[in-house]
């Protein structure tokens, strides 16, 4: 496979890779469709300066110009920002499109994976995961990110999956296809805004140098697929359960009033959320994202001892 056609490394990354440093994945999605810009430029430009300051290298994943790019300038993310939801939200079926006509694209999980594998990154911090969307029992809408951590040796540090979705069908999914997941110092899923869900995650580990020990094993015994940790939003910022799921309810009642479905679900979702709430959703989905980054560059640290 050609993949200098298709795949762009920064300088920084791949030398970083190449001596064995620890190196970070970051998606686009939440610069374009996350929140507004300049907040969206600001958040990203700090994830980055998060990584760095915890001893690693970032490497934001994004579509540009019809190459996977992987260690976006501040250049790019500005470019990023300010275009916008003007950017297609690319998962794994846009690929082929987005590349073949040189457009861009904003990387979802699912994307900033196949991007980190490509790459020969092995660690991916984002907010939270897409997953079993409630009422899936009728739409069969069920987030490809479910499918690409089954698939792909990446990874996914995460706050858990998006409250919005259905916890306990989305757990159900990962065990059917193998995925590992992680209680980062919980044994509780933590359900994005709020550290608690009700629902168990598989194995609780107390440490960096834990996960990356369980992760090494995987890799060393050739296991398809990722490994999910979810690391609960710090005390301070969590969200009170019962405030967070009536404006979820509410979200969504609108949601399917409006007829909306299919990948513009969770933008309008969030959206709608962040209004609901004053704003307070956003803050603590920021500070969930720092939290998940810190964690990143220690696992990627232990990783690469």
């Amino acid at each position: 496979m050609e993949l200098s056609k298709y795949l762009s490394v920064s300088p920084e990354v791949k030398e970083a890779l190449e001596e064995n440093r620890p190196v970070v994945a970051l998606e686009s999605t939440i610069i374009s469709h996350g929140m507004p810009y300049p907040q969206n430029v600001e958040t990203a430009l700090t994830v980055e300066k998060i990584i760095r300051e915890n001893g690693a290298v970032p490497a934001t994943v994004a579509i540009i110009g019809g190459r996977i790019t992987v260690g976006c300038t501040p250049e790019q993310i500005e470019y990023l920002g300010k275009k916008g939801l003007a950017v297609t939200k690319a998962s794994r079926r846009d690929l082929p499109v987005l590349l073949s006509r040189g457009e861009d694209g904003a990387t979802t999980v699912t994307t900033t994976m196949i991007g980190a594998a490509l790459a020969g990154i092995r660690v991916f911090a984002t907010g939270g995961i897409g997953g079993v969307h409630r009422g899936a029992e009728t739409t069969m809408d069920i987030s490809a990110d479910l499918e690409e951590l089954a698939m792909t040796p990446v990874m996914v540090i995460c706050a858990g999956a998006k409250s919005i979705l259905d916890l306990g069908l989305t757990l159900e999914y990962l065990e059917t296809r193998g995925v590992p997941v992680i209680g980062y110092g919980t044994e509780e899923l933590p359900a994005f805004y709020t550290r608690r869900s009700g629902f168990r995650v598989d194995y609780r580990l107390d440490t960096p140098e834990e996960i990356a020990d369980a992760f090494r094993v995987k890799l060393d015994m050739g296991l398809a697929g990722g490994m999910l940790v979810t690391n609960p939003i710090p005390e301070e910022y969590s969200m009170d359960p019962d405030y967070i799921n009536a404006n979820i309810d509410e979200a969504i009642h609108e949601c399917e009033r409006l007829g909306i479905h299919g990948k513009q679900t969770t933008p309008f979702l969030l959206d709608k959320i962040q209004k609901l709430t004053g704003g307070n959703s956003l803050k603590a989905n920021i500070q969930l994202v720092y939290n998940n980054a810190r964690l990143g560059a220690a696992v990627a640290k232990a990783l690469c001892r």
